[in-house]
């Protein structure tokens, strides 16, 4: 994905690659025409790349998500954690707390919002508990310059730990949550907080062989047990959101070691769409695409229902 948000040439070329081998057998069946299923987006965000909010509804209604979680900016600041501002608004001009509270209340039910803030302010826990007060399910999207097993996430920690709610992160080395192969210290400093995984490094380190964090969409056929995986295995706290442009290409690049993958991790895995697009359908919807894909490559019908819909049900106790 490119600095702004928007999926890059890559991205776009894989996506459009997998829609049409998806389209291949024939004329794909309309929203309405599909048995009724629900489906959880655990990561959206409001003015996403620009995107308005009437292009957000539409969106997540073509793209078949019942339930939608909104993720917030921080405030925007100019500081080593946002890249003396470069990296403001998650680095794709998202809304901030009030945005998504307000996107929330007019549509009770089918949205729902996260709680937000920098980590390093002074600010922080009061902010954060502003917003859990108000009905925030979670903390994040937690995408700022800081190490994952530093002061700076453990304050937000705290935070959740009080109020009993997950954090989401986004791990992408040298750019923000840096460290992943240290995030154990987090793991079980908190355990009784849940923190979800979701981005580049993340979805990288489901391979074993895995050794160059510069890599950040990696190809090829995939050996199980990279850090992700073992994260997974040995944390109970520990969860993975498979979505954007590096969930997708961790089960493009190899797809019979994500069915295994799906099997072992069938009760952490998240689906999310972390899409700018405003269509919902189609070859530049990295969200239905990432549907698409986990449709034909979860083991089993039950393992697809746990991913789309359910893990979500239980974690955020909707």
């Amino acid at each position: 994905m490119n600095a702004d948000g928007s999926p890059s040439r890559r991205e776009v070329l894989g996506a459009a690659a997998l829609w049409l081998a998806s389209t291949a057998a024939g004329p794909q069946p309309t929203p309405e025409a599909r048995p009724a299923a629900p489906i959880i987006d655990i990561h959206q965000h409001t003015r996403y790349s620009g995107r308005t909010d009437e292009q957000l509804l539409h969106h997540q209604l073509m793209m078949g998500a019942t339930t939608t979680i909104l993720l917030p900016a921080g405030t925007p600041v100019n500081r080593p954690s946002t890249h003396d501002g470069k990296t403001n608004g998650l680095a794709a001009g998202c809304g901030g707390n009030d945005t998504v509270v307000a996107l929330a209340k007019q549509h009770p039910g089918s949205y729902r919002f996260f709680a937000n803030e920098v980590p390093d302010l002074p600010t922080t826990r009061d902010e954060l508990t502003k917003y859990l007060k108000a009905g925030g399910l979670g903390i994040g999207e937690q995408k700022f310059n800081v190490p994952c097993d530093g002061k700076e996430i453990a304050t937000v920690a705290e935070v959740a730990q009080d109020f009993g709610v997950p954090v989401l992160m986004h791990f992408q080395e040298g750019m923000f949550n840096s460290g992943f192969e240290n995030f154990h210290k987090t793991l079980s400093k908190f355990p009784k907080v849940n923190f979800i995984g979701h981005a580049q490094t993340v979805w990288a380190y489901i391979d074993k062989n895995y050794r160059n964090p510069k890599d950040l969409y990696p190809k090829g056929k995939v050996t199980p047990g990279g850090l992700t995986d073992r994260y997974l295995s040995d944390y109970p706290n520990f969860w993975a959101d498979i979505s954007a442009g590096s969930g997708l290409n961790a089960i493009l690049r190899d797809e019979e070691q994500m069915r295994g993958f799906l099997q072992r991790h069938a009760d952490r895995v998240l689906f999310g769409s972390d899409c700018n697009d405003a269509v919902g359908r189609g070859p530049t919807c990295q969200g239905w695409l990432t549907i698409t894909a986990i449709r034909r490559v979860a083991p089993d019908h039950a393992t697809e229902r746990k991913i789309l819909y359910e893990n979500a049900m239980k974690l955020f106790r909707l």
